[in-house]
């Protein structure tokens, strides 16, 4: 078992066939097979497509295109690699650039420091948002994180300008990206729930977020108070990576679950992330 498995990790990029891998380490294919099927739990040929996958999801966090990836890991067109990558881990190759291609890959990063994410199952109606955003593309490096975008800004208190304009029933803002073209082009908008778009004014966006059921994770508790004005080194917005990180990484993997590409995930920020010690957030992510 030992010698056929990194007989295939060394040819993933190659036309890899049962019989090729069975000759290698000297068995009929017929016994390989049998034998490969108990140990490993899946067929020969099912084990190199989900390695191929796994080695083509990293490939994806180097940058490069779909296409490009598809081809060289043996998928004859990026459709097929997404319908498979779609299969194996219940989400689209751009959902996934999307959420992961921006986040750090050191240890502080990627980890959540052993802290138990359970989310909570729950539904929510549809609802409408209001408040500020920018137009950026995904393959230009944009962050999903709030604070880059919020503390970065040079201007009016646009925060306090929206909840005086609007005046929301409740406190708490919505961080969300909202695809508007098929080439990675996406608006970040960051903004309040509210009623209707009554007391909207020209300078603001506007969307309605579709009804959906969500896996909801609070991000772990972390002490925000020192460094809240600065982004490089502000805790929640590692936290807030960090669940993103283990959300398509390790939950969506192992739940019984897929990513719903036809509805939109969210970041929800209230009174819990703001300065506060154990300071945490919501990411709302739309599932089936």
């Amino acid at each position: 078992m030992r010698r056929s498995i990194a007989y295939i990790e060394m040819n993933l990029k190659k036309d890899l066939n049962a019989n090729e891998i069975a000759d290698h380490i000297g068995y009929s294919v017929y016994h390989f097979c049998r034998v490969f099927s108990m140990v490993q739990g899946v067929p020969p040929m099912d084990f190199v497509r989900k390695k191929r996958l796994n080695q083509a999801r990293r490939e994806l966090l180097l940058g490069r295109k779909v296409i490009d990836i598809a081809l060289e890991f043996g998928f004859e067109t990026a459709s097929g690699f997404s319908k498979a990558f779609r299969k194996e881990f219940g989400y689209s190759p751009t959902v996934y650039i999307a959420k992961i291609n921006n986040f750090s890959t050191s240890q502080s990063a990627s980890s959540t420091g052993g802290f138990q994410m359970n989310p909570m199952i729950t539904s929510k109606p549809a609802f409408k948002v209001a408040g500020y955003g920018i137009r950026t593309n995904i393959a230009s490096g944009y962050t999903k994180d709030i604070a880059a975008y919020w503390d970065t800004y040079i201007g009016e208190n646009l925060e306090n300008k929206m909840y005086t304009q609007l005046n929301p029933p409740a406190h708490g803002e919505v961080g969300i990206c909202i695809p508007s073209s098929d080439d990675g082009n996406i608006i970040y908008l960051f903004g309040v729930i509210v009623e209707d778009y009554a007391k909207v004014t020209p300078d603001m966006m506007t969307w309605e977020v579709p009804g959906a059921k969500y896996a909801v994770f609070t991000t772990p508790p972390v002490d925000n108070m020192d460094s809240a004005s600065s982004y490089d080194a502000d805790p929640l917005s590692t936290a807030v990576k960090a669940t993103w990180k283990y959300i398509f990484e390790e939950w969506f993997p192992s739940s019984d679950y897929a990513y719903d590409e036809s509805k939109l995930d969210f970041e929800f920020y209230d009174e819990r992330c703001h300065g506060l010690k154990d300071a945490v957030m919501d990411i709302y992510v739309p599932i089936k």
